[in-house]
């Protein structure tokens, strides 16, 4: 099989690209993959049942967001735990802990310049982390080198950043107006506080088709990321965008190929935020053969076809996130 540039994926058309999904370019041989069910959404199958308690997620800024993006309108707060103090933060942890979660993702709505208002809760993550023991992911949104220093201050385990490439996307779908390069910012920014960080790139966000995908996935190649996550947009009923097509399987394989080419040694995922119904067997397993380390909330079609392909699996109620710490872990042994 002859080198192939990420340059020369992306301008593969559907049938070039799906020719080389099947001739297993990207998994040359068997290989471990972690499959990721954190307890925000309930998941059963043959294969695993998920905690309902172990991960879960919860917003400092309850279902208040001021962006009301097309895509998500404050939806996906509503599915959150609120703590919109300090004392209620930690309170909630608190009792988490007690119900039995190991670890928790600390998200929120966006203030009008795209950031999550994290700083006045940085004391009170510090005590989780040093009283509770848990492990916390946060939710940063745009983010500056102070706010990043003081989360790794206080102890985060790592920062979830959805990085944008394209000036329309921000403008039309998130109603922001920042730019690009502001995104670019918080990736150095993260990257120069030496905290743990972990990009998500959103496939067809722009109603369902490609745009900035491949230029993130660039604005990232020049910082060095503990985990790189591929998402994609997916309907959600009550938004604006409700009734818009979703990417096409193939084009989430596209940027995940791409991505699997210039990360090759960073873990890959294919997060929890994708299209639901009749396609979601397809995107799980073109992922699966476009080289991806772990997905989040598999098919029951994508864990037989690992299974067959003679992956070494592995569950867990975490949130896809800890990849990065699971695969550390696993290198030290």
């Amino acid at each position: 099989m002859p080198q192939l540039s990420p340059k020369t994926i992306w301008t593969l058309n559907e049938k070039e690209l799906l020719s080389l999904l099947e001739s297993g370019f990207f998994t040359p041989k068997p290989k471990e993959i972690r499959f990721y069910s954190p307890s925000f959404t309930y998941y059963k199958t043959k294969y695993y049942c998920s905690s309902q308690t172990n991960f879960p997620t919860i917003s400092v800024t309850g279902t208040s967001c001021a962006l009301n993006c097309k895509h998500c309108g404050g939806k996906v707060l509503e599915t959150m735990h609120p703590a919109l103090s300090p004392k209620e933060l930690f309170e909630l942890c608190l009792k988490l802990k007690q119900d039995g979660a190991q670890g928790c993702l600390v998200s929120g709505g966006c203030l009008p310049d795209g950031s999550v208002p994290l700083n006045m809760f940085v004391p009170a993550l510090r005590r989780i982390k040093r009283e509770l023991g848990l492990t916390v992911f946060v939710h940063t949104g745009i983010i500056n080198l102070e706010t990043a220093v003081s989360l790794k201050d206080a102890m985060v385990d790592a920062a979830l950043i959805d990085v944008i490439g394209s000036e329309e996307t921000l403008g039309k779908i998130y109603n922001l107006k920042v730019t690009v390069q502001d995104y670019v910012d918080s990736l150095m920014a993260l990257h120069n506080s030496e905290l743990n960080f972990v990009p998500h790139v959103i496939v067809g966000l722009n109603e369902g088709k490609l745009d900035g995908e491949l230029e993130a996935l660039r604005m990232i190649r020049k910082v060095k990321p503990s985990a790189l996550v591929i998402i994609a947009f997916m309907p959600i009923h009550g938004t604006a965008m409700a009734k818009t097509p979703p990417p096409k399987p193939v084009d989430i394989a596209k940027v995940a190929s791409v991505a699997r080419l210039m990360f090759p040694e960073i873990p890959l995922i294919l997060g929890c935020m994708r299209p639901k119904g009749a396609s979601r067997s397809l995107i799980d397993v073109l992922a699966l053969k476009a080289g991806v380390d772990a997905v989040a909330f598999p098919s029951e079609e994508a864990v037989k076809y690992a299974q067959g392909k003679g992956y070494k699996a592995s569950f867990s109620s975490y949130c896809c996130a800890q990849m990065y710490m699971d695969a550390a872990k696993e290198i030290k042994k």
